[in-house]
């Protein structure tokens, strides 16, 4: 097959995934082409079988010969595209057992809102913030680039302040309102996250968004940032509230443990974590769970005892915070998730099952 027959055959794979309403594309060598849809992969019928030849072809008829060389350099590469002006979608290409192997994530055009996403209407407040830093975390898959995007693009509709995003790669693209926005993608506006993030304090940014808090360099900075005026938002691959907490704190070095404590205590707005759970009738369901950082998370955070942050959490419902578990019961309840779903997406299965008296 010419290359022209190769691209032919991945935009139609790509329409595949929009009519499907699939999340991603895989292309791996000896399975057909397969789609992720509710979570499940599943095959798509009547596709060929593709060799090793067929999946290293279709993956490279997405690169420039500028990628192409990274990518034969490095194993593996990162990029995102737009398709014919109805999706954008964020590419991994890699090798696998000497084949080319592709995973393809969905990220529709149109920037959804809190509303709706479900999401938690107390997450405005967080938008309305002049500075500090908020964090959505979640397994992958689970949605944390969409919350933080209609977050970002409520500050572009709400207020008058420039918006600095650093990604890897550039996912949703925000078409500016009352903001300025800067979209600059790792590898080809800057060379790193942390770059970036030191760069911003000369750009006259107010708003930053950090497309995943990855190193030390990266996790330190935003703190320093977040005290100086700047609020920032962005991602962490963690399950809970008190585990972000933690592993922001145990990623510096035991001597600087105390001082990032406090930095932490006075700076965090919020965190949420975010799960996309199989509704009963078919498709996905939200469950979270927030926290919002009071006086009484402060001090536990100060004093090191984040452990102790879940039963603010399951007590200060009356705040707007709510718990993994609570969240759970409320689907359960109003039979929207079964319990054998909210049983395997709980961090605490023993808690749940009490709360339901089961």
């Amino acid at each position: 097959m010419a290359t022209s027959d190769y691209k032919k055959e991945i935009e139609g794979l790509l329409e595949e995934v929009i009519k499907r309403d699939a999340t991603d594309l895989h292309l791996s060598a000896g399975r057909p082409a397969m789609l992720r849809v509710d979570g499940q992969l599943v095959v798509l019928p009547g596709r060929k079988v593709f060799s090793g030849e067929d999946t290293k072809n279709l993956a490279i008829s997405l690169l420039s010969e500028e990628q192409e060389k990274k990518f034969w350099e490095n194993k593996d590469i990162d990029l995102s595209f737009n398709h014919k002006d109805k999706a954008r979608f964020r590419v991994n290409i890699y090798q696998a057992s000497g084949n080319v192997a592709a995973a393809m994530r969905f990220i529709p055009t149109h920037i959804r809102t809190v509303e709706d996403l479900n999401l938690p209407p107390s997450l405005h407040q967080f938008t309305q913030a002049a500075q500090g830093f908020f964090l959505v975390v979640g397994p992958s898959g689970h949605g944390k680039s969409t919350a933080l995007a209609a977050m970002v693009d409520e500050v572009n509709h709400t207020r008058q302040d420039h918006i600095i995003t650093i990604e890897d790669p550039i996912e949703y693209l925000f078409a500016q309102d009352k903001c300025i926005i800067d979209q600059r993608e790792v590898g080809d506006d800057v060379q790193n996250f942390h770059r970036g993030l030191r760069a911003m304090f000369r750009e006259d940014a107010d708003v930053v968004m950090i497309g995943e808090m990855r190193d030390l360099e990266t996790i330190s900075t935003v703190i320093t940032a977040a005290e100086t005026g700047h609020l920032i938002f962005s991602t962490l691959h963690t399950n809970t509230a008190a585990q972000t907490i933690d592993r922001i704190i145990d990623s510096f070095p035991s001597h600087q443990q105390n001082q990032i404590r406090s930095q932490l205590s006075a700076t965090l707005l919020g965190i949420l974590s975010r799960r996309l759970v199989p509704a009963a009738k078919g498709g996905l369901i939200n469950a979270v769970e927030l926290l919002i950082v009071n006086s009484a998370v402060r001090n536990l955070i100060r004093e090191g005892k984040a452990h102790q942050i879940d039963m603010v959490i399951e007590t200060s419902s009356e705040e707007g915070m709510i718990s993994l578990n609570r969240s759970l019961v409320d689907l359960v309840e109003k039979g929207l998730v079964t319990y054998e779903n909210a049983e395997t997406y709980s961090t605490n299965s023993r808690e749940l099952k009490m709360l339901l008296q089961r």
